[in-house]
């Protein structure tokens, strides 16, 4: 039996079928649940996710993940479906209710690994399930407005009407070196001079085309950067770690680099005054439907935020 709206564009058949998939994490799993075959199963998705304009699971090399669109419509229709289902078949059911979802954030690593991630731990003591993506900002952006991760934390000001962002931090860039390294350059020359205080000292970079770097030159020295970097590297750990040994200098972000500089492991080479700064965004999805756990996440970054201006 089909249970169809008046329009035909939701079907009850669907439903149940996806949450079978979203409760198992398998299509074949899923197909045994609900008496179908894989091929139905996943036309059926198809179908619902076509409707929802949204994808509902990432296909993995083996099972499926649930989008934060799929939490949010599990979120909705368990219960009602197995309420009908109570009603249907005279019997109650014995599935445990639907938790609240899991929190899908993303975000860079260098920042979530050193910074979010801690200031959220109390959350997730306290019960609040996350699930952490890492990436480039605009990658991360398209899936927030695909519905596949709740929250980013944006290194560039998203655009566009359908997703919200609110100014969380600044992160200011410093030039740094290992105090072994700073010995060898002319400090006064670099800052009457200018950059050729540098020449035949090695770049080290967390890209081939030196972003930070030719950001930082531009900035500060008005110029542009004409090297190459003799380490990459695409992660600023790694990066941090190598001009922390002595590889040659870098220009990192203060957040990353805070304790090394207050141990005196790192040293600036410059303190401009007014240095090269990032504006750091948490956004969101317009429109998304209200979950207690995505606002808990938020609210508490929006503090924690607090705490690191303070520290800067």
């Amino acid at each position: 039996m089909r249970h169809r709206s008046v329009d035909g564009s939701m079907d009850l058949v669907q439903l149940r079928t996806f949450l079978a998939v979203y409760r198992t994490g398998s299509l074949t799993a899923a197909a045994a649940q609900v008496g179908l075959s894989q091929p139905t199963v996943t036309t059926q998705l198809q179908a619902l996710e076509r409707h929802l304009g949204r994808p509902l699971f990432e296909r993995l090399p083996r099972g499926v993940a649930p989008t934060a669109a799929a939490h949010e419509l599990a979120a909705r229709v368990a219960g009602p479906l197995e309420a009908l289902e109570t009603v249907l078949t005279g019997t109650a059911t014995d599935r445990a209710p639907t938790r609240e979802p899991p929190v899908l954030l993303g975000g860079p690593a260098e920042m979530l690994a050193t910074t979010v991630i801690p200031a959220l731990a109390p959350l997730v003591a306290d019960g609040v399930r996350l699930t952490v993506r890492t990436g480039h900002t605009d990658d991360l952006l398209a899936h927030l407005r695909s519905g596949a991760v709740d929250l980013v934390f944006a290194t560039t000001r998203p655009r566009g009407r359908t997703v919200l962002a609110e100014p969380l931090v600044d992160e200011e860039f410093l030039l740094v070196a290992a105090p072994s390294v700073a010995e060898r350059v002319d400090i006064e020359r670099l800052r009457v001079e200018g950059p050729g205080a540098l020449d035949g000292v090695a770049l080290i970079s967390y890209a081939a085309d030196l972003p930070i770097l030719r950001r930082y030159w531009r900035h500060v020295f008005d110029t542009r950067l004409e090297a190459e970097a003799s380490l990459i590297v695409g992660d600023l750990r790694a990066v941090l770690a190598a001009v922390v040994a002595g590889a040659g200098i870098s220009v990192l972000p203060h957040y990353l680099c805070g304790r090394e500089l207050a141990e005196r492991t790192l040293v600036t080479l410059l303190d401009p005054a007014d240095p090269p700064i990032n504006t750091g965004f948490l956004a969101r999805r317009v429109g998304a439907p209200a979950r207690p756990h995505v606002e808990l996440v938020r609210a508490r970054l929006v503090e924690a935020a607090r705490a690191w201006r303070a520290g800067c």
